[in-house]
Formats: C-alpha cells, sequence, structure tokens
C-alpha cells in the first residue's frame, strides 16, 4: 500500500509508527496554553478533549512512500472529516488491495483506490476523500500535549462495565468526579443536590510507565486519593469510541487538572486527553 500522510520518526516496540492527532472541536487549541512550567493553564476547564493514536507501519501497510517539504522530516499534516474516512474504509473491507494516496484534484484528496474480488475479474472502486493540507505554521497545534506531572497510573476495569456504569450516571449530573490512588483503589462519582452514586474499584493494578517526573508532592502515601471532574459526555465520548480490544488501558491523573487515558495494543497506542472542570 501507498500512503502520503502525517508520519512521525517514533517507535513503538521498536518500529517506526504512524501518528494522526485529532482535534475534537475548536475548544481545543485554546484550552491547551501552558504557563513556562509546562503545566495546563485553569482555562482549559470547560474545553475539549485531545485524542492522539500512534500506529505501527508494518502492521498497516506492505508498501510506505512519504515525501514532505524540505526540512519537514517528511511530515505531512492533513485535516479530515472521520465520516467520510470510514466510508471508504467500509467499502474496502474486503478488498484485495487498498492504495491510498494524497492526490491533487480540484481540491487536495485522499484518494482510495480499492481493488475487489469478483469471478471473472478484479474491479477497482475509487474513493476521493476532501482533506486540508495543514500550512507548516500551524503544525504546533496538532502536537501531542505534554502531560504535566501526573499524581496517579492505575489499570482501568472493563472498559465495557465502565462504560455501563458511566451511562447510568449521566442520568444525575453532567459532571463526573474520576479519584483513584496508588493502592489500586478507584471511585467514579457524581453528586446532586439530592443524591450521591459511588462507584468503587479495588485491588487494580498500578502503573509508572516509566515516568520519572512523577508528582512528589503528592506520592508520600499510595493512600492519598487523586481525582478530577469531567464532563461526563466527553468521558462517553472515550468509552463509546472504543471498538478494539485493548491489551490494557491505563489511567493517568493529576490531581484536578486533567485525565489522561492511554490504551495500549500490540500494534497501535491511543491517547486520550480530558481537561478537569475547575469546580
Amino acid at each position: 500500500m501507498e500512503n502520503k500522510h502525517k508520519k512521525s520518526k517514533r517507535s513503538l516496540n521498536g518500529d517506526d509508527v504512524y501518528e494522526l492527532a485529532c482535534r475534537y472541536d475548536v475548544g481545543w487549541s485554546k484550552s491547551k496554553k501552558r504557563r513556562k512550567d509546562g503545566e495546563i493553564n485553569d482555562e482549559q476547564s470547560d474545553e475539549g478533549g485531545k485524542n492522539v493514536s500512534r500506529m505501527v507501519k508494518s502492521g498497516l501497510f506492505e508498501e510506505f512512500r512519504i515525501e514532505g517539504n524540505e526540512g519537514s522530516n517528511d511530515n505531512i499534516y492533513l485535516e479530515l472529516y472521520p465520516d467520510n474516512l470510514v466510508k471508504a474504509m467500509k467499502s474496502a473491507a474486503n478488498a484485495q488491495v487498498v492504495k491510498i494516496k494524497l492526490t491533487k484534484k480540484i481540491t487536495p484528496c485522499l484518494t482510495f483506490e480499492i481493488i475487489l474480488p469478483a469471478m471473472v475479474r478484479s474491479r477497482t472502486v475509487t474513493h476521493d476523500i476532501p482533506v486540508t493540507v495543514i500550512a507548516e505554521d500551524q503544525w504546533d497545534a496538532y502536537k501531542e500535549p505534554q502531560m504535566p506531572e501526573y499524581d496517579v497510573s492505575i489499570c482501568m476495569p472493563p472498559l465495557k462495565t465502565v462504560r455501563n456504569i458511566v451511562d447510568k450516571m449521566k442520568h444525575f449530573n453532567s459532571q463526573l468526579v474520576i479519584s483513584a490512588n496508588m493502592s489500586g483503589y478507584m471511585t467514579l462519582k457524581v453528586i446532586t443536590d439530592m443524591v450521591s452514586a459511588t462507584t468503587h474499584f479495588r485491588d487494580l493494578d498500578v502503573e509508572d510507565l516509566g515516568r520519572e517526573d512523577s508528582n512528589t508532592e503528592r506520592s508520600n502515601s499510595s493512600q492519598e486519593m487523586s481525582e478530577a471532574t469531567v464532563d461526563i459526555k466527553k468521558l462517553l465520548a472515550f468509552l463509546h469510541g472504543q471498538l478494539v480490544s485493548p491489551t490494557k488501558v491505563i489511567c493517568n491523573i493529576v490531581h484536578q487538572r486533567a485525565v489522561q487515558f492511554y490504551l495500549i495494543h500490540d500494534d497501535f497506542s491511543l491517547q486520550y486527553f480530558i481537561p478537569a472542570i475547575v469546580t
């Protein structure tokens, strides 16, 4: 296969990876204003989340060639509507070969050449997906956000279980409090003037991801809870959007600042960032 798209020379399990960064709404660029110390500004409270995925190139493509502008490290940033991409990929479900090319037609397009099997001879279906080529001076808006030093890193319970619980909690409040500590204890809580509902998870695995910059100010006691209040709709968007079966899902909490969900699979990783709501 051929593909011209954004490529980063990072590695996952030793292989080059193909990296996608998705902005969910205009508010993201505002929500990630940073101080000089790297922390997320309080202005993020009501803004959107961000999804960054890294995929092993060899797990997706038999052939891969990309030529960016000189000095761009062979990076090309494209913006497109995900629904259009999904439609093209659905038609390629039974394909023999799929070629993906960045083409220049009336507008720039990501062209899918899909070769389908047939009784007599194969047939080719072409999909042209309009894209916007992002200018290099705007690339910073699509960079993977650098998380502040997190206070808790804990493995999530089964996402299906969490999704069913949060689906019920959304009827009580539009905000949900995620709390956890380094002893493997996590709670999901909604609070209203009339009722408080809490779900408890115990004996979860704790991860540090090899990070050396965990927040020492709040790491003196493994029993100390760290929490973040998030928009329940943004959390559900993450939970309902997971159609894969990751080998592990890690939740990193920056106390009252942000939550990061990190999905790990053999061929890709996916990060989802939700800024905390200041209460």
